[in-house]
């Protein structure tokens, strides 16, 4: 028996990288997988059904169940009818991980309106317009009597939680968005039975070898028997944990990479300054100008 036996889940940008092997895990743990990619490039232009089919004819060789999308989930009919189609082949929907993106990278002096709203509209758009679909149907499931017992997990980044990148203020923008987001649902959806968690992976993708500088520092070994830290199939399993029946755990931010898993926290308080009486900036600057 699989982990996943019974679950069905949709997972976006899932025709390659990180999505494709979190498609192929479920799978293989038995569950039911819509496999959604739009099929575009890097920079989120084109469209191919190619991948997604692909994927699923990967599956079902295997013995596996699933079904292809292609919608654009960065638009609210699209992401809708993602969700309607799971419930249309599968009787329900389990699980959605939320993987699909794109990289449109500029300095911030340099970067067109575009590249900003693209990147912000596939990534954290995306992102919400799949979750709240995902909800409104988990929501009148809880409402109807049925025993839900779902989960979410959101992609976030390194780029957008603890190692911000030169070049990419709208992918980490829309990253620690998600981030932030996350932890919001995993309040307000707990109470109709599902969990939500982020990840923030470090993979060899399309997107991080199209990044200056990553070619190299996301390379594959050169000994064919050493273990590959950076392939993206070591970021399924947790990704597989987080969506199973038995899982309890609910608002968490995990990095993951290779053979380290790490749970990360957001902003916290590092120095403090007060006074009892109204500010000056002779104060504000005493006070600041001690902080390291």
């Amino acid at each position: 028996m699989g982990a996943l036996d019974g679950r069905v889940a949709i997972i976006t940008g899932a025709g390659r990288g990180i999505g494709r092997e979190h498609a192929l895990f479920f799978a293989r743990e038995g569950a039911s997988v819509v496999v959604n990619d739009l099929g575009g490039a890097n920079d989120g232009s084109g469209a191919d059904a190619g991948p997604a089919h692909d994927v699923v004819n990967e599956i079902t060789a295997l013995g596996g169940t699933a079904v292809a999308n292609t919608a654009n989930i960065a638009t609210w009919d699209g992401a809708q009818s993602v969700v309607a189609q799971a419930v249309d082949s599968f009787g329900h929907l389990d699980a959605l991980v939320n993987n699909a993106g794109i990289l449109r990278d500029a300095f911030i002096a340099s970067t067109e309106e575009s590249q900003w709203d693209s990147v912000i509209a596939v990534h954290l758009k995306g992102h919400f317009a799949m979750l709240h679909h995902a909800a409104v149907h988990w929501k009148e499931r809880a409402k109807a009597g049925a025993t839900v017992n779902a989960a979410v997990v959101n992609t976030a980044s390194a780029s957008g939680t603890i190692m911000p990148n030169a070049g990419q203020a709208n992918y980490g923008a829309a990253k620690a968005g998600i981030a932030a987001m996350t932890l919001v649902a995993a309040q307000e959806l707990e109470r109709y039975g599902v969990r939500a968690n982020a990840i923030a992976p470090i993979a060899r993708t399309r997107l991080t070898l199209a990044t200056p500088g990553f070619e190299t520092l996301f390379a594959s070994p050169t000994d064919p028997q050493a273990f590959d830290a950076f392939h993206p199939a070591h970021v399924s399993p947790l990704v597989a944990y987080l969506a199973t029946e038995n899982c309890q755990i609910n608002g968490k931010v995990f990095a993951v990479q290779g053979g380290v898993i790490q749970e990360l926290q957001g902003w916290q308080s590092k120095h403090t300054a007060e006074t009892d009486k109204p500010w000056t900036l002779a104060e504000i600057d005493h006070q600041l100008s001690t902080w390291t």
